[in-house]
């Protein structure tokens, strides 16, 4: 049953990444849009988020219950030597969630609501900023639990070069994610080829960000091409994601939008495996050469199992809805985009083609 809880573990948290990330994008997304044409990337980005908004956050919720309940040790570990940037990312979450309720449905329209919106765009860079600096502190080895000062045990353990570049390189996949998925939503209106080039712009920056998280490790003493290149499952994931880069082109020219959704996904799949699968079992590992692995530090065996059956049972309940969730309001944005192009048809700006054969606005 422990293979059982360590894979929930690991598709909560592989689903988190995709679908908090787009989330998280979002706001991203909409921070760097020119002013121009920030409302239509807002109205986009709205109605793109709206199935998963709050209900990413559910695998958020399972990966700790898991790590809480079935390996108390590393949930410790983790809770207490990063708890700054835990803390920090939560703050995010919930002030993005909360900003973002009032942003859309605030019944009063005033100076509210740009307050409401920047906080919306800030908290969504800072948030998978901070989950991108936790996930670099479990594998860099800056964890020192012999430290005997304050900043040295829970600062320097997360504040470093390395993590600061995975941090931003975990904004950039989010982002990139996020102009993924909106294009589905866009396809019905005149912002189309807007989306279509945030998604190329976000790719640069997510191949940018990733050689400099390769430049970091190696600055850091971070064996990180070797984790990654010394077998081959580590060369096939990267060659297989950056391949699928590719074939994510192809099928935005071809308007291919629900294939684009897949390819992002898949992207993340094979990122996250190149970055777990050397050093598996062990999640966490120490500056003094020790770690902690899932199978040490388990909790009882039949913690392990009860656990494990009520992931199971769990799961037959809770998926089918969160699918018929996704699958409403995906009709629901068809139908509001429809309906959207129909009104401001006639009031639509001049358009002009890109390279590519997309509407696009001149203002663009």
């Amino acid at each position: 049953m422990i293979y059982v809880v360590i894979a929930f573990l690991w598709i909560s948290i592989c689903l988190y990444v995709i679908t908090g990330g787009a989330d998280f994008g979002a706001g991203i997304v909409e921070l760097f849009s020119k002013k121009a044409y920030r409302d239509k990337t807002m109205t986009i980005m709205s109605k793109s988020i709206a199935p998963i908004w709050e209900a990413n956050h559910m695998w958020l919720i399972i990966a700790v219950v898991i790590l809480f309940v079935g390996f108390p040790t590393i949930y410790t570990t983790v809770s207490t030597y990063l708890h700054i940037p835990v803390v920090l990312m939560l703050v995010g979450i919930i002030a993005r969630g909360t900003a973002f309720t009032f942003r859309n449905y605030d019944a009063v329209d005033d100076s509210w609501k740009k307050i409401y919106t920047q906080i919306f765009y800030y908290s969504s860079l800072l948030t998978p900023f901070f989950l991108g600096i936790i996930a670099a502190a479990t594998i860099s080895r800056s964890i020192d639990t012999d430290a005997k000062d304050f900043l040295n045990l829970y600062v320097f353990s997360w504040l470093n070069l390395f993590g600061v570049s995975v941090g931003f390189f975990t904004v950039a996949l989010c982002a990139y994610l996020a102009s993924l998925f909106s294009l589905q939503e866009a396809r019905f209106s005149d912002s189309l080829g807007i989306m279509i080039k945030k998604a190329r712009e976000t790719a640069v920056y997510v191949v940018v960000t990733g050689l400099l998280v390769f430049v970091s490790a190696h600055y850091s003493g971070i064996p990180l091409v070797q984790w990654i290149f010394s077998k081959a499952l580590g060369i096939v994931v990267i060659s297989l994601a950056t391949i699928s880069l590719l074939f994510t082109n192809e099928a935005i020219k071809k308007k291919h939008f629900i294939m684009v959704r897949g390819l992002g996904g898949f992207q993340i799949i094979m990122i996250l495996v190149a970055a777990t699968y050397q050093h598996n079992p062990n999640v966490i590992l120490f500056t003094n050469g020790t770690h902690l692995s899932l199978f040490d530090e388990m909790a009882a065996p039949k913690t392990i199992a009860a656990l494990g059956w009520a992931l199971l049972l769990g799961s037959v309940f809770i998926l089918p809805f969160l699918f018929y969730l996704l699958m409403s309001f995906g009709d629901q944005s068809r139908k509001f985009k429809v309906s959207h192009t129909e009104r401001e048809r006639d009031d639509a700006p001049p358009k002009n083609e890109d390279d590519d054969g997309i509407l696009i606005d001149k203002e663009s």
